[in-house]
């Protein structure tokens, strides 16, 4: 019987949780930990309150294990999940998100290689719009901090766009990239701006920032500018007039005028005064 020794004992392979954060994401989920099981040894779904049908279709899979609980907030809902994971690495899969075959054995090869010192890795993601891929307007350099230590890393609170502060000595970078199927439609893309942009106004009003005339007018200008000319959207043909209108509209000017709204905007009350005509005393009285 062949008995091995310390020495000749094969390393223990490094375990991963992929934990998916999600609410209402019937049309994503199923392709998304279709991907996730590439490289995950558990894969863990956090569900903030969906009313289609991402419980049914999480629920008919023998391989994942799903938490529930509500809303309160991006970092607020990450932080409460991430400690549920039951293994020492964590990589967070956003439901539009796949991982790739090539990514999945970096991941691997990355996690069982990394240093002790090193708290986790970047991946760049390949972004799409509308089902096509962008190479430019400053989304082929987007990069997301997502695989980490479970006990090391937690995200810092916001409301929105949430980031985990980690120190540059202590994260490295993959090569393969995420792909990152981001809006598939404008009505999509704008109740998602809606609400991003309200809650990004409310962390820059938190942060001491107000809207002034040049970033009501010039800021947006600039920022479209930079990503057609300098980011090359122009590259992009017709994707890359709407890239970056878009995102010099609403994630420049639409936050800027949050802002103006939130130090400015008056309530009706306060403009409208109380009607007094005979006509609005009777239908008072009716």
């Amino acid at each position: 019987m062949l008995t091995l020794t310390s020495d000749s004992q094969p390393a223990s392979r490094a375990a991963i949780t992929v934990l998916i954060p999600c609410r209402n994401e019937e049309a994503n989920i199923q392709p998304c930990i279709a991907s996730a099981r590439l490289v995950a040894d558990e894969i863990l779904v956090a569900d903030s309150g969906s009313s289609d049908r991402t419980l049914e279709i999480v629920r008919r899979m023998s391989d994942c294990r799903l938490i529930e609980r509500e809303f309160i907030g991006y970092s607020d809902f990450k932080n409460w999940a991430i400690p549920q994971a039951s293994h020492p690495w964590v990589l967070i899969l956003d439901a539009d998100e796949r991982v790739t075959p090539q990514l999945a054995e970096e991941i691997r090869s990355a996690v069982d290689d990394a240093e002790e010192q090193l708290d986790g890795f970047w991946i760049r993601r390949r972004n799409h719009f509308m089902g096509h891929e962008v190479r430019h307007c400053g989304w082929n350099t987007d990069k997301v901090f997502r695989l980490f230590r479970r006990d090391r890393c937690r995200y810092r609170a916001c409301r929105v766009h949430e980031e985990i502060d980690v120190s540059p000595g202590s994260t490295g970078m993959l090569h393969n990239r995420l792909v990152h199927y981001s809006y598939w439609s404008y009505g999509e893309y704008l109740r998602k701006y809606a609400r991003y942009t309200e809650l990004g106004a409310r962390d820059m009003w938190d942060s001491g920032k107000r809207a002034s005339w040049h970033s009501l007018l010039i800021r947006p200008f600039l920022r479209f500018l930079q990503l057609y000319i300098l980011r090359g959207g122009i590259l992009e043909g017709a994707r890359g007039i709407q890239i970056c209108m878009c995102q010099a509209f609403f994630v420049t000017f639409i936050k800027q005028a949050r802002l103006w709204e939130m130090e400015h905007g008056l309530e009706p009350k306060t403009v409208e005064p109380e009607e007094t005509t005979p006509a609005a005393d009777a239908v008072r009285a009716a």
